[in-house]
């Protein structure tokens, strides 16, 4: 009796807390292409996925969360986004800046 009873509870919690996801999507990789209205991102698989951008839609840098930043070509971002009519709308996007990697210094010949 009381082993039914807690396998029972079990199951409602696991499954309320797959409805708490909600709807929403993200997508992940490195952003080729931005402006006012949309944001490009390439994959890991080597895809595209364009994410359209509104005023509502939060920008969090990791290093600046509360800045005011935007991200530019070559970051790397998680968005949360909402689907509607196979148009993929974002809520919050995640990014951190690439690492920019110096071009080494050519050696002077010593003569």
């Amino acid at each position: 009796m009381w082993l039914r009873l807690i396998l029972t509870l079990a199951c409602l919690s696991i499954s309320t807390a797959s409805f708490a996801h909600g709807t929403d999507q993200h997508v992940l990789g490195t952003v080729t292409a931005i402006d006012a209205r949309h944001v490009e991102v390439k994959t890991p698989k080597g895809g595209t996925v364009d994410v359209l951008v509104n005023k509502q839609t939060q920008f969090k840098e990791k290093s600046n969360p509360k800045g005011s930043n935007v991200p530019v070509v070559g970051d790397r971002v998680v968005i949360k986004a909402t689907k509607d009519n196979k148009v993929l709308l974002a809520t919050e996007i995640h990014f951190s800046s690439a690492t920019r990697v110096p071009h080494p210094m050519q050696p002077v010949p010593v003569q």
